[in-house]
C-alpha cells in the first residue's frame, strides 16, 4: 500500500484550521490549503487514509475552478508548488498536487447543495413525505430517478464530528441575507447544470454536489472544493439503473462497509480492510482520469 498522508506538521508554519479532509495553514495575505488523505463519511473522519485522495481531490477541484471561472471567480492564486511563497519550500514533496494557494475570504456559514437526482437524505425525505427539504415532489418517482429540475437545498456548515443540518431557503437567507442566498442559489445551480454537461460527455453521472461561497471585498467567490468525489456522487454514466442505489465514484466502498458493520456514525470511527481503502482509491484515481484525462503525480 502506498504512503498516505493523514495529517500535516509543517514547522514554523501557523496551522489555522484542520477540517475534515483539509489542513489550512495561514501564509500572512493568504493561505496554504492542503488536501490530506483524510475521509470523512457520515460526517465522521476515519483512522485510516485513502492514499493519494488528497491529491487527486486537489486536482479535480483545479480542473473545475479553471472551468467554472467565466461563472464565477475562486480562491485559487497559485497550484504550482514551485511558485509558492519561500515557506512552502521546504515542504516542496509533500505539498505537490495536493495543495494550493488561496485568498483569505469570510465564508459563509452555508453548505450549497444541489440535487440533480433522488438519492441519499433526498430518497429517504421523499419515502417519507414526498418531498426533499420540504420541495414538494411528483408521486412515483423511483431512487435514483432524475428530478425533474435541479433543486437547491442548503444545509448548516457544522464543525468536525457535527453532522451538516438541512435547512430550508427561506432559513439560509436568514443567515446570510436574502441577496446573497438568492446568488449563492443561482450561482450553485448554474455551476451544477454546466458540470453535469460536462461530466456527462466523460461518462459521468453528478447525481448531488455541494459547494461553498466566500466573500471578498464584498464580492461572492467560489472557495474550498468543487465537485469532486468528496462533495459529490459520482455514478459511472453506463450502469445507470433507477430503482435502487448506483454504483459510484465516490465513498461506495467505505460506506457499505460501514452500514454493513452497522456503524453508529459517531465518532470514532472504525479501522478499514484494506481491500476496502484499495478499491476506494482505485474508484478515486478512476473519476480524476476520465475526468482530467491525467494522472499526474500518482
Amino acid at each position: 500500500m502506498k504512503t498516505a498522508v493523514y495529517q500535516t506538521n509543517l514547522e514554523k508554519m501557523p496551522l489555522l484550521k484542520q477540517g475534515k479532509v483539509r489542513d489550512i495553514y495561514d501564509l500572512g495575505d493568504s493561505l496554504l490549503m492542503i488536501a490530506t488523505d483524510r475521509l470523512s463519511a457520515f460526517d465522521v473522519v476515519m483512522p485510516d487514509p485513502i492514499p493519494d485522495k488528497g491529491k487527486i481531490l486537489n486536482q479535480i477541484s483545479i480542473f473545475w475552478f479553471d472551468v467554472m471561472a467565466d461563472i464565477v471567480p475562486n480562491h485559487l492564486i497559485e497550484w504550482d508548488v514551485s511558485k509558492f511563497p519561500a515557506a512552502c519550500q521546504p515542504y516542496q514533496d509533500l505539498l505537490a498536487d495536493r495543495s494550493m494557494v488561496v485568498k483569505k475570504v469570510e465564508p459563509l456559514p452555508i453548505e450549497c447543495v444541489v440535487r440533480g437526482y433522488i438519492s441519499g437524505s433526498g430518497w429517504k425525505s421523499y419515502q417519507e413525505d414526498a418531498t426533499i427539504c420540504g420541495i414538494p415532489l411528483p408521486e412515483g418517482l423511483r431512487e435514483s430517478d432524475k428530478l425533474p429540475e435541479p433543486l437547491f437545498t442548503p444545509s448548516t456548515k457544522e464543525e468536525v464530528g457535527l453532522h451538516d443540518i438541512n435547512i430550508s431557503f427561506k432559513e439560509a437567507a436568514n443567515r446570510v441575507g436574502s441577496e446573497i442566498a438568492e446568488k449563492v442559489r443561482d450561482l450553485s445551480l448554474e455551476i451544477y447544470r454546466k458540470g453535469v454537461q460536462l461530466a456527462a460527455e466523460k461518462g459521468i453521472i453528478i447525481a448531488d454536489t455541494k459547494f461553498e461561497f466566500g466573500l471578498l471585498d464584498g464580492d461572492i467567490i467560489l472557495i474550498d472544493e468543487v465537485l469532486t468525489p468528496d462533495s459529490s456522487r459520482f455514478w459511472p454514466q453506463e450502469a445507470f439503473a433507477p430503482g435502487g442505489p448506483q454504483p459510484s465514484f465516490d465513498k461506495q466502498f467505505v460506506r457499505d462497509y460501514l452500514l454493513e458493520i452497522a456503524f453508529n456514525k459517531m465518532p470514532p470511527g472504525p479501522k478499514l480492510p484494506e481491500d476496502v481503502i484499495a478499491k476506494t482509491r482505485e474508484k478515486y484515481v478512476e473519476a480524476l482520469k476520465l475526468l482530467t484525462g491525467s494522472t499526474h503525480g500518482l
